[in-house]
Order: C-alpha cells, then sequence, then structure tokens
C-alpha cells in the first residue's frame, strides 16, 4: 500500500501535480529526531540527568524572569528636574535643617555607652537553706572553707563539734563537714532539754530557734517551751548563736619549773628542769618562710597562733634563748611538737614537726636549729604552727612580736 502511496506521489509530480510543501516533511521529522536523540542518551545512561538539567534550567529561567518583572514594576519613577532659566554655581547651596526630637547633648553620650567584657562570672549572693555537706581535701584550712562559704570560721568548728572538736588543727582531708546555711552553731536535741535554757546557751531568744525556716518548727504545736514538742535527735540550726570552746590546747605556763604540767599532753612531757640558758626577750622568725598557710591567729576560732608555710623538712629556728621543756608527740593533734622556756615569762611552741632535734632540758640558744618543718597530727599539709605565751598576758599575736 505504501509503494501505491508514493507511485501516485511521483505520478503528480510528473504531471506538474502540485508538492507537498517541504515544510511539512520537516515538521513530521522533528518528533522523530527528539526521540532520536532521547533514545541515544537513555543508551547512555544520561536521561535522567537530562531531564534534571532541562527542569533545572527551566526554573531558573522562570526565576530570572519574575526577578526582572518585580523589579521593572517597583522601579521608583524619576522626576525630571523642571528646566531653569539659570543656575549660579557661584552661590552655595543651603541645605535646610530638618527638625530632630533629639538634642545634641542627647545624643553624643549614647556613642559612648560600651560593655566591659568579663572572663568570670560573678555569681550574686544569696540566702541559702538547709545544710550542706563538704568533703575536706589536701591543703584545706577553716578559714579557707568558711571563706568560701561566706561564713566565719567559728561556724565551721561550731557545726562540726563531733569531727573537728573546736580545734582547727583537727582538719583532715577526706573529713565530711557540714556547712551551715547562715553564722551560729548547730544542735542536736537532747531528753529533758527546754527552749528556753537551750536559747539562753546560745546566746538567742526561743523565737529565733522555732521561726528559722530551716528547722521546721511549727510554732502552733510547738507547746510548752519547757517541754516542747521537738522529737530527741532533731538537729536545729541556732542563727547568730555562739558558745565557748571546749579546749585541748596546750596550757601557758610551762615553764621550767612546773614542766609537769604538761604530762596530760603526751609522751613528750619533761620531768623537773633546772637551770638553763635565758632568753633575750625579743623574737626571731622561726622559719625562713614568713608566709602564712592557712590558719590566722585568732582565738574567735580557737587558734591561738600562725600556721606559717613551708616545705616539708625545712629547718625550724628556736624563736630565742631558752631550755626545752617538752619534745615529743602531742596527743591532742599536733603531732611531733617542741615547747622552749625562754625564762622571761615567756614561752614558745612548734606544732606538726617531722623530726625532732632536741630532747627535754636542752638549753638552745636564739636561731638554732630545733627540728624539722613536718604534717604530723591532725595537719592537711606542712607548715608550722608556731605560738607565744607568757605567763601574765596569755597566748599572744605572734604578728605583734615577730620582726
Amino acid at each position: 500500500m505504501n509503494n501505491d502511496l508514493n507511485s501516485s506521489k511521483n505520478l503528480q509530480a510528473e504531471n506538474g501535480g502540485e508538492k507537498e510543501p517541504e515544510g511539512i516533511n520537516s515538521y513530521q521529522e522533528r518528533p522523530g529526531l527528539f526521540s532520536k536523540w532521547f533514545e541515544l542518551l537513555a543508551r547512555l545512561g544520561l536521561s535522567e540527568l537530562s531531564v534534571r538539567i532541562g527542569v533545572n534550567v527551566l526554573s531558573m529561567g522562570l526565576i530570572l524572569s519574575v526577578v526582572w518583572l518585580m523589579s521593572t514594576f517597583y522601579r521608583p519613577s524619576i522626576q525630571p528636574l523642571a528646566p531653569s532659566s539659570t543656575i549660579d554655581l557661584a552661590t552655595p547651596t543651603v541645605m535646610p535643617v530638618l527638625p530632630t526630637p533629639f538634642s545634641q547633648e542627647d545624643i553624643l553620650p549614647l556613642a559612648g555607652i560600651t560593655r566591659k567584657t568579663s572572663l568570670h562570672t560573678s555569681i550574686p549572693s544569696r540566702p541559702r537553706l538547709g545544710t550542706i555537706k563538704y568533703i575536706v581535701q589536701s591543703g584545706d584550712s577553716v578559714f579557707g572553707i568558711a571563706d568560701n562559704f561566706g561564713l566565719n570560721p567559728s561556724t565551721i568548728l561550731w557545726g562540726n563539734y563531733g569531727v573537728l572538736k573546736d580545734s582547727p588543727h583537727s582538719l583532715r582531708p577526706g573529713q565530711e563537714l557540714i556547712i551551715l546555711p547562715t553564722d551560729g552553731t548547730y544542735h542536736q536535741w537532747q531528753a529533758g532539754e527546754g527552749l528556753n535554757s537551750v536559747a539562753k546557751y546560745y546566746g538567742v531568744d526561743p523565737e529565733t530557734i522555732i521561726n528559722y525556716p530551716d528547722n521546721h518548727l511549727d510554732p502552733e504545736t510547738i507547746g510548752d517551751y519547757a517541754n516542747p514538742n521537738i522529737p530527741v535527735g532533731t538537729w536545729l540550726v541556732i542563727p547568730g548563736g555562739k558558745r565557748e570552746f571546749i579546749s585541748w590546747s596546750v596550757p601557758v605556763g610551762l615553764t621550767r619549773d612546773n614542766p609537769a604540767v604538761a604530762q596530760i599532753l603526751g609522751v613528750g612531757s619533761c620531768g623537773v628542769v633546772s637551770g638553763g640558758a635565758v632568753g633575750y626577750g625579743s623574737f626571731i622568725w622561726p622559719t625562713d618562710s614568713h608566709v602564712l598557710s592557712g590558719n590566722d591567729y585568732s582565738p574567735e576560732t580557737n587558734h591561738r597562733g600562725i600556721d606559717i608555710s613551708g616545705y616539708s623538712g625545712s629547718p625550724i629556728y628556736a624563736t630565742d634563748a631558752g631550755v626545752i621543756v617538752y619534745a615529743g608527740w602531742n596527743d591532742y593533734g599536733y603531732g611531733n611538737m617542741i615547747i622552749i622556756d625562754h625564762g622571761t615569762g615567756w614561752q614558745s611552741l612548734y606544732a606538726h614537726l617531722s623530726s625532732i632535734n632536741v630532747i627535754c632540758s636542752q638549753s638552745v640558744g636564739q636561731g638554732d636549729i630545733i627540728g624539722a618543718m613536718g604534717s604530723t597530727g591532725n595537719s592537711t599539709g606542712p607548715h608550722l604552727h608556731f605560738e607565744l605565751m607568757n605567763t601574765v598576758y596569755g597566748k599572744v599575736n605572734p604578728w605583734n612580736f615577730l620582726p
């Protein structure tokens, strides 16, 4: 049938009939050419990529068209300048001053406002309720712990009598301390106690104890103050409370005439001492270091000496000439201890020594090496606990007598 159709077309041409326009054949061939190209891309595995590229190109074209249309539509109309007959270039143009709601004085300071950079975050002090527990670390002191929690050193001692026994030298690494929320004392309620007597002992009013929120006492159910409804064993914070320290420290008056008074302190006590060197009444530093290591002289914390920093094994010197009236172990936290009677009403004490180089009744001169610095007894690190005592004035602040 196709052969007949072709023969018919050729016959028409020979007879001068009209030919089909070439455009018709080209139009009919284009779909076939596109199909061949697409088939070739499909064989090469590029059909999907070609479609994506085509779609992306078409999308970009549409976007650019929209952008062009929008810029044309919203382009501000520029009004031509009105023709002017003459322009005087020599006359300066005065720009009108626009009114502003701010004066110059108001604006200038704003440019100087800056924000200072701080590398440390300052945490504001806030009232704290409830006790917290703290584990003692190596190098800690009662003063340092108190300062970290914003409390008085005495509060650390009064809140932990069972652990520290009112002595800063009882502090040791690993101990668990109770940190009170405010300055004061800590009291465990005992059977038969009354609120009036307990409050009087600590120097506060009964209402101070009842109304403190952390004690969780109900004023309406507390009952008779003489026999209040407080369970035995309850721990109470006594805000602002104070009490006398229970002290086992070395007594004043341990002289060559009465060395036996130190027998209660440990095996380092000496027997009868006669004669011996007499001091000058002036004192030198007992260590090469003149720096405080932790606890300072503080009667309010039962610490009546200074702790001088240094290294274990550093020499310890006699602060003045005298005679040894104690040389050995102290049973109440001072470790290896030496006491010198200077024969002028003065005595000096050296504690926590790693070694002792003198014996009882030995005379020493000012500046003689009597031992070595250490950390024996109740101590959190090497240092020297140094005390000065006078038979008239008691234990004095060494800072007032050392050069």
